[in-house]
């Protein structure tokens, strides 16, 4: 539904984005150090998310990282990091994977299992233009850049060649806002202060160089940006107001520069690419809340909006397992609260509580709010246990609830898992998926029904066994699961003539192994080449001591099954060890 977007962190937003005049002396008080102790005491914290596609789809061998714990998501796009070393107040997740611009989530963690999700956009090149010359690229919406012709790449040395644009506009009547822009409202002043922002808009712009490498605007010179107003904002837009960039090592905006309005658009000029935001701000603080069903059981996954300053849209965040959510509100401003059941099953009339808050000068713990079972609005306490084959719990897993291609996220406690759902009398149904991390194994996905306060599932048994997978490990951090969308078989082009290929096909691919032989037997390179996510690529030219057994190369429609094991170098000089298993059905 358009009119409700989802901000994790409760974050009042509108929207629309500016070009704007830089401002020279913007960073003359801003003191990235002294800004981290406002952060709080580091703390650790729990998070289970998901990370999707623009097409709401789960993509596979996304590398996830919360503080320095870094995983992978596995082929639902799920992952789970436990005791991540964050801030009390602030806690940011990257989410990267080639073929994909950069995503990202900061909000405020609490002590339960903190739910995010993140939208990827694909990195699909708009227009290629070349160094050395001026160019100009607009996108649909009117909005466009225009640059001086200077580029260089990351190291600062002068570039030359086809420049490849990637531009995107996150618009105010985008419905996944909350999902696609990066971190969360939250920003540091010129002169080093805290402050919530109310965006009037965001622009992505991606350069990249002939051989893929990362490129930016040539240091001395800038780029000119022009960006229409959207038409529902034309009457508010100010005149003047400041720009903000968005710092991707550290997770949140950076007062850069002010916009000057001019007709229905706004112009002007950046000296660098990255999350580009021109927003109003104010003071801050943060604002607590818990909602409870009538049995006094925690509701998760409900979303919990906040309307201010005559905004149409309310800004959302949603319910943890212990039915908390926790984020970041303008100060000293009366706030409308409202609680929505999902849209997708009770449609545009979804609201099932609404009050009046506020305002607040200090960080603020509300009363436990109440969701009482009513004609139009249920809650239902999902519960059950999940097993494996052996019928013994499943220690390493989980379970996704799934309406209307809606994911609710519940880990396993010994097998058991719980979901505290609201839901409206005349759309009742939802499915369960589990599975077993551990041992491979997966349930079907089984069709139920809510019923009040409690739906009883008893055990949901994962023995369905995943047929075939890709398994591997980088130094210490957890197993990389590679578990479907494979072709297996002969070579018959490419790097080998004839020969071995295994590979992960798609969003939810992650990894390929070829090599110029299907004999069986122990092999390294240049025999075998290796690419995958977290991995890059590993192949002659790389220093490794990779070493791929072949044990068996079955007949068409039998296993493919090597392992391989060794050491290698990535680009940067840094050492790692990696292992892995290959058990994929030959197709061809």
């Amino acid at each position: 539904m358009k009119k409700i977007h989802s901000l994790l962190c409760l974050l009042l937003t509108l929207v629309i984005l500016f070009g704007c005049e830089p401002n020279e002396n913007n960073s003359s008080g801003q003191n990235d150090d002294a800004f981290a102790q406002n952060f709080g005491n580091s703390v650790a914290r729990d998070f289970i998310g998901q990370v999707v596609d623009v097409d709401n789809l789960p993509v596979q061998g996304v590398t996830v990282k919360i503080g320095s714990s870094t995983v992978q998501t596995d082929v639902n796009g799920v992952f789970i990091i436990n005791n991540a070393n964050v801030f009390n107040k602030f806690a940011y997740i990257t989410a990267k994977k080639v073929g994909y611009l950069d995503g990202s989530r900061s909000m405020v963690p609490t002590t339960g299992k903190n739910n995010v999700k993140i939208m990827l956009l694909p990195n699909a090149p708009l227009e290629t233009i070349q160094a050395g010359v001026v160019s100009e690229v607009s996108i649909y919406s009117g909005t466009k850049v225009k640059f001086q012709g200077g580029f260089q790449d990351e190291n600062g040395t002068d570039y030359s060649g086809s420049v490849q644009v990637s531009m995107f506009h996150l618009t105010p009547t985008d419905e996944n806002i909350d999902k696609l822009m990066p971190g969360m409202l939250y920003a540091q002043t010129s002169t080093n202060q805290e402050a919530i922002l109310e965006t009037f808009g965001m622009l992505n712009v991606e350069l990249r160089g002939s051989a893929g490498q990362k490129l930016n605007i040539k240091e001395g010179q800038t780029a000119e940006i022009t960006m229409r107003i959207d038409d529902s904002q034309i009457a508010t837009a100010p005149s003047s107001i400041p720009l903000w960039h968005f710092d991707e090592a550290k997770g949140y905006w950076k007062e850069d520069g002010v916009a000057t309005k001019v007709g229905n658009k706004y112009v002007g000029k950046v000296t660098h690419f990255s999350w580009w935001n021109c927003d109003a701000f104010s003071q801050m603080v943060t604002l607590t809340v818990t909602l409870l069903n009538g049995n006094g059981n925690p509701i998760s996954n409900a979303g919990v909006g906040l309307i201010a300053n005559g905004a149409t849209w309310p800004a959302m965040g949603y319910t943890n397992g212990d039915g908390q959510v926790s984020g970041l509100i303008p100060a000293n401003q009366t706030l409308t609260l409202n609680v929505y059941a999902s849209y997708y099953t009770c449609g545009a009339n979804n609201l099932v509580y609404t009050t009046s808050i506020g305002p607040f000068s200090t960080n603020t713990t509300l009363p436990t709010i109440t969701i009482n079972n009513s004609s139009t609005t249920l809650s239902s306490n999902v519960v059950g246990t999940l097993v494996k084959c052996n019928n013994t719990n499943v220690t390493n897993g989980y379970v996704i609830l799934n309406r209307y291609g809606n994911y609710s996220l519940s880990t396993v406690t010994n097998g058991a898992f719980s979901f505290n759902e609201i839901y409206c009398p005349n759309d009742t149904a939802f499915t369960l998926k589990g599975f077993d991390v551990e041992n491979l194994q997966q349930t079907d996905s089984i069709s139920y029904n809510f019923t009040a306060p409690i739906t009883t599932i008893g055990n949901l048994q994962a023995c369905t066994a995943i047929d075939e997978f890709i398994s591997y490990k980088i130094d210490n951090e957890p197993t990389v699961f590679v578990l479907q969308n494979f072709s297996g078989g002969e070579n018959t082009g490419g790097a080998f003539p004839v020969g071995m290929g295994v590979f992960g096909q798609g969003s939810t691919g992650g990894i390929s192994i070829w090599g110029n032989t299907s004999l069986p037997g122990i092999y390294s390179t240049p025999q075998f080449y290796i690419e995958g996510g977290g991995i890059g690529f590993i192949g002659p030219n790389t220093i490794n001591t990779i070493q791929f057994n072949l044990s068996q190369f079955g007949a068409i429609g039998d296993y493919i099954d090597m392992t391989f094991s060794g050491t290698y170098q990535d680009p940067n000089g840094g050492n790692h060890t990696l292992t892995g298993v290959v058990h994929v059905i030959r197709d061809n």
